[in-house]
C-alpha cells in the first residue's frame, strides 16, 4: 500500500494541484482555501482590468479598423497601442510568468510555460513591428489571448473549489462553540479547548461539538452526513455521539471522550484531504500525457512557424499560427481530467460512509471478481438477540422465566447476557436482586433470587448432571440456548440468535447481478456459516478459520485468478486485509485506524460495499471519459490551428484556439460535477 505515497511527493502539473491542496491540518481553518479563494479573486480582477484595457486596443488595431472600414491612424497612435499592451502584458501575464518560472524550477514544463511561452513570442513580435519592423502587429490578439487565459483559469479554478467544497462542508460540520458543563454554571467555550472527560450541553437542534458518551438525556440524532445513514438515530444514556451530529429534540449531557482534532470527523476530514492528494494510477496517466501534450505543444508550434516561414508566407502568419498551436495544445483539460474527479468522489464517498484512504484501491473497485465477507458484524449485526422464550411449567409464564434469567445476568458483560436484558428492557420488566451470586466455570451462573435457588446454564450442563433434556427440544442450528433451572426443577429456556441484517440480502443479490462472487468466512462453526450463506444466496462459505489462516484462505483464492476484495472489522482481519487485492475494513468510527485496509466503511453496512464497487465504476467511467475527451479535442484541434485547412479556408486564430480551450476544460468540470452515488 505505501507506493501511492511516493507518488504524492511529486507535485502535479503546476497550477493545478496546487488548487487541490487545502493546508495540512483541515481543522486548522483551511488556510490553504483561503489561499485559494485569493487566487480567484486575483485572476477575476485581473480579467476585468485586461477587458477594459483590450477594448481601446482593438479600436486601435489596424486589422480591426481595417476589417470595421475606418480609419483612425493619427500620430502616434501606434505607441499608445504599444503602452496599453505592455500594460496588459505584464499585469495581465504575470500569473503566467510566475507559473512559468515555479515550472522551471521543479523542472517540470507545462501549461505556465507554454501561455507565457506563447504571449512573449506574440509581444516581442509586435514590439518589433512599431520600432521599424516591416508586417502588421500581433497586439488584439494578445490582448484577446491573455483575456481569454486569465477567464479560463478563473472559470478552472472556481470549478476545482466547487469539488473541494464538500470537504469544506465536512469542516463545518464543526460548530466552533460548544457549552461546557461547569459545577454551577454552564459556559461557552471553543470547540478545540475540548478535552478527554469535559462536559458538555448539547441543545435541542444544535451540532454535537465533540465525540463522547450520553451522561444523562436522550433524544434522536441525525449523523447522516457522517455516515450516510439517513433515518435519526434514538441515543441514550451511555450511547456514543459524533462530532457534527445534528441533535434533535432532547437536550442531552455528553462526557468528552477525545480533544476535537481526534474527533472522528477531523478523522474523516484528514483522510479525504489525504485522498484527495494521493495519486492514482489514472492520474499518474494522465500526468505523463499532460507532460507530453507540452513538448509535442513546443516542437509541433516551432514547426509550424518554420513550415510557414520557409515556404513563403509573411512572418507575421508564421508567428499567429505557432502562438494558436501553442494556446490550443495547453493541456488544462486534461490536467483536470482526473483531480476534478478525484476530488468530487471522494468527498461524495465520505458524505456516503465510505472513507477512501488510498485512491489506487478505490479506482481498482471495478475490477473486483470475488468478496470475502467476515461474518460477524458485516452480514450479521453482530449481537445476540432473544428468539424465543419458552416455559416447561406451568407455575412459571414467559415474563418470569426472563425476568429470574436476567436477575442472574445483570453482572455479565458476554454477549448473550447483553442479549437477556435488552429483552428484558424492551419488555420494561424489573430485575431482582440476587445474593450468593456464583459463576460454574464455562457452564453457567447461580444464585439465589427471591429466595429460589436459580441456575442459568448451558446444554452441557444439562448433559453432566444428568438432568433430562426437555421433549421436543430442537435448538436451530444458528441458536444458542441457555436453560433455567429453579430449585433443581427445569424451568424453561431462551433461544438467542445473532440476527443477519436486513441489507444484506439485498447486496449480495445485486453482487451476483454484477458477476461478483461472495464467499462467508468466519471462525464460527459450520452449521452457523452454512445456515447465513444458504439465507443469504452466497456462493460458498469458508467456516472455523482462525484469524491467522484467513491470510492463506485468501492467498488460495488469489492463486485461481481472482480479484479479491476482503472485508473485515479490521482488528484480527488486518494480515487478510492487507494482503487481499483490495481490504475493506468495516467498522463505527472508531476503528478509523483501521491501517491495513485502503477503504473504511462507516456503518458496517454491507449494502455500502456494493455502492463501493459501483461507486468506483462510474468514477473510473468518469475519468476515462475526460482523458477521451480532453486528448481527442487536442487532436482535432491541433492540425487545424497548424493551418492544415488553409487552402479550405479555415483557420483558428489565436483568441478562437483560447476559447475552444477554455470550453474543453468547462466540459471536463460539467463531465466531473455530475458524478452521483446511486443508492
Amino acid at each position: 500500500m505505501e507506493h501511492q505515497h511516493e507518488a504524492n511527493k511529486e507535485d502535479h502539473e503546476g497550477h493545478d494541484m496546487s488548487n487541490m491542496q487545502h493546508g495540512s491540518n483541515p481543522s486548522m481553518g483551511m488556510a490553504g482555501h483561503n489561499h485559494h479563494a485569493m487566487m480567484i479573486t486575483d485572476f477575476k480582477k485581473r480579467f476585468y482590468i485586461v477587458l477594459i484595457l483590450t477594448i481601446p486596443i482593438m479600436l486601435l488595431s489596424e486589422m480591426i479598423q481595417h476589417f470595421m472600414g475606418f480609419n483612425w491612424q493619427f500620430v502616434g497612435s501606434q505607441y499608445i497601442l504599444f503602452a496599453l499592451s505592455s500594460i496588459v502584458f505584464i499585469y495581465g501575464g504575470l500569473p503566467f510568468f510566475k507559473g512559468l518560472v515555479d515550472e522551471v524550477k521543479a523542472k517540470n514544463i507545462g501549461m505556465m510555460f507554454l501561455i507565457a511561452f506563447a504571449i512573449t513570442v506574440a509581444y516581442i513580435y509586435s514590439v518589433a513591428i512599431v520600432f521599424g519592423l516591416q508586417g502588421m502587429d500581433f497586439f488584439w490578439e494578445l490582448a484577446t489571448l491573455i483575456l481569454i487565459m486569465l477567464l479560463g483559469h478563473w472559470i478552472e479554478m472556481k470549478s476545482v473549489a466547487g469539488a473541494s467544497k464538500e470537504l469544506e462542508l465536512l469542516v463545518q460540520l464543526m460548530p466552533a462553540d460548544a457549552h461546557m458543563v461547569m459545577p454551577n454554571m454552564v459556559h461557552d467555550v471553543k470547540t478545540d479547548t475540548l478535552k478527554e472527560n469535559d462536559i458538555i450541553l448539547v441543545k435541542p437542534g444544535e451540532k454535537v461539538a465533540a465525540d463522547g458518551i450520553i451522561l444523562e438525556g436522550e433524544s434522536y440524532l441525525n449523523e447522516s452526513m457522517l455516515t450516510g445513514e439517513s433515518k435519526p438515530i434514538q441515543k441514550l444514556k451511555g450511547d456514543k455521539v459524533i462530532a457534527g451530529a445534528i441533535n434533535g429534540n432532547g437536550s442531552i449531557k455528553v462526557t468528552v471522550s477525545h480533544a476535537a482534532k481526534d474527533s472522528y470527523l477531523s478523522q474523516v476530514i484528514k483522510l479525504v484531504d489525504d485522498a484527495q492528494k494521493s495519486k492514482s494510477q489514472t492520474q499518474l496517466l494522465a500526468d505523463t500525457a499532460a507532460k507530453w501534450l507540452t513538448i509535442i505543444a513546443l516542437v509541433a508550434g516551432i514547426t509550424t512557424f518554420f513550415v510557414w516561414y520557409l515556404s513563403g508566407q509573411t512572418l507575421a502568419f508564421a508567428m499567429e499560427r505557432m502562438v494558436t498551436v501553442i494556446v490550443i495544445c495547453c493541456p488544462h483539460a486534461l490536467g483536470l481530467a482526473v483531480p476534478l474527479v478525484v476530488a468530487k468522489s471522494t468527498a461524495l464517498s465520505a458524505k456516503n460512509g465510505l472513507l477512501i484512504k488510498n485512491r489506487t484501491a478505490f479506482e481498482n473497485a471495478r475490477k473486483i471478481t470475488t468478496i470475502v465477507f467476515d461474518k460477524t458484524g458485516t452480514l450479521t449485526v453482530g449481537k445476540f438477540e432473544v428468539s424465543k422464550i419458552i416455559s416447561l411449567q406451568t407455575a412459571f409464564n414467559e415474563n418470569d422465566i426472563i425476568r429470574l434469567a436476567s436477575a442472574l445476568e445483570q453482572q455479565s458483560e458476554h454477549p448473550i447476557a447483553t442479549g437477556i436484558l435488552q429483552k428484558v428492557k424492551d419488555l420494561s420488566i424489573t430485575i431482582p436482586s440476587t445474593e450468593n451470586f456464583n459463576a460454574i466455570t464455562g457452564k453457567g451462573v447461580e444464585a439465589t433470587v427471591e429466595s429460589k435457588k436459580i441456575l442459568v446454564v448451558s446444554p452441557g450442563y444439562l448433559k453432566e448432571n444428568n438432568l433430562t433434556i426437555p421433549e421436543g427440544f430442537t435448538a436451530n442450528d444458528t441458536e444458542t440456548v441457555v436453560f433455567l433451572i429453579v430449585n433443581n426443577q427445569l424451568a424453561g429456556y431462551i433461544a438467542l440468535s445473532d440476527e443477519i441484517r436486513p441489507e444484506s440480502a439485498e447486496a449480495i443479490k445485486t453482487l451476483k447481478e454484477n458477476n461478483i462472487k461472495s464467499i462467508l468466512l468466519t471462525g464460527d462453526n459450520s452449521k452457523v456459516a452454512k445456515s447465513v450463506s444458504d439465507t443469504l444466496g452466497m456462493d460458498s462459505f469458508i467456516a472455523e478459520v482462525l484469524p491467522h489462516q484467513k491470510l492463506e484462505k485468501i492467498k488460495d483464492l488469489q492463486s485461481k485468478g481472482e480479484f479479491v476484495a476482503m472485508t473485515g472489522d479490521g482488528v484480527n482481519d488486518a494480515p487478510a486485509l492487507a494482503i487481499a487485492d483490495i481490504g475493506i475494513a468495516v467498522g463505527s468510527g472508531s476503528d478509523i485506524a483501521a491501517e491495513t485496509a485502503g477503504i473504511i466503511l462507516v456503518n458496517s453496512n454491507p449494502k455500502d460495499i456494493v455502492n463501493l464497487v459501483l461507486f468506483g465504476k462510474a468514477t473510473y467511467r468518469k475519468m476515462i471519459q475526460n482523458l477521451i475527451w480532453a486528448t481527442g479535442y487536442n487532436v482535432v484541434a491541433l492540425p487545424l490551428a497548424a493551418g492544415v485547412l488553409y487552402k479550405q479556408g479555415i483557420l483558428l486564430s489565436p483568441a478562437a484556439g483560447a476559447v475552444l480551450m477554455t470550453v474543453s476544460t468547462v466540459v471536463v468540470a460539467i463531465n466531473a460535477s455530475m458524478l452521483k452515488v446511486k443508492k
